[in-house]
């Protein structure tokens, strides 16, 4: 499973095309029940998103679903609380976050169920150099925004040209040109699978429940599936005799 998420990785182009309604979104290939990725994913939220983006309502204790040990998680993840039972909240507050970028750093507990799996990982990948920006980053997903490149040690500085064309059916459309300006820690492939486990993550975090509940709806609909063959049954034994 690892091997083809590494090969559809590898399909990405640098050269993305959108429709005038805004840049196109890649598909995040992550997988809620792989514990390495969300493990990995849990690790480059607390390193690098937890100092400004919290979420408030997910718990440590709940990451030993992860896989994790509460000693694992208390030593290696805990950099904002003290007790294991406490939720994850950001390093700064409010007002700090405010001051700082003009308006403040939103809650990820739900990010991934309001924007999308799709939309976070496509996002998280498209940061660019401008030097018109107040932060000196701006992102084609999300233009102006105000939120800096948290991740830019690991994937560089990147530079990005929009240009006007046209597709093979004459439709207007707006082709979009990366260009590595620096080289990050990681490599392209190696950023792609860091952004998926934090995607992973958040998607988690959103909905902790989701794969529980995904199997309790299976065993129901599979009980209703055998109840409905006895309910059958048993209607043509009572009406055999009634033509």
């Amino acid at each position: 499973m690892r091997a083809l998420v590494l090969v559809a990785l590898l399909s990405v182009s640098s050269v993305g095309h959108a429709a005038e309604t805004g840049y196109r979104l890649d598909r995040s290939q992550h997988d809620p029940r792989d514990l390495t990725s969300l493990q990995a994913g849990a690790k480059t939220f607390v390193n690098y998103c937890l100092g400004c983006h919290g979420a408030q309502y997910m718990r440590y204790n709940r990451l030993t679903e992860l896989g994790l040990t509460e000693a694992q998680i208390r030593d290696n993840l805990m950099f904002t609380a003290e007790k294991v039972g406490e939720t994850m909240r950001a390093s700064f507050g409010t007002k700090e976050g405010k001051q700082w970028f003009g308006v403040a750093p939103p809650d990820l507990s739900l990010i991934a169920r309001s924007r999308g799996a799709d939309w976070l990982y496509t996002y998280m990948r498209t940061f660019y150099r401008d030097p018109k920006s107040a932060t000196g980053w701006n992102n084609a997903v999300f233009p102006n925004v105000a939120m800096p490149h948290a991740l830019w040690q690991l994937q560089g500085e990147r530079r990005l040209e929009v240009a006007q064309g046209k597709d093979l059916a004459g439709h207007a459309m707006t082709e979009y040109r990366w260009t590595q300006a620096s080289p990050g820690a990681q490599s392209t492939l190696e950023y792609d699978i860091t952004v998926r486990d934090l995607v992973n993550f958040l998607s988690y975090v959103s909905e902790p429940a989701a794969q529980s509940r995904k199997m309790i709806g299976i065993v129901v609909l599979f009980v209703l599936g055998v109840l409905f063959i006895f309910a059958y049954l048993l209607k043509k034994a009572f009406w055999k005799d009634i033509r």
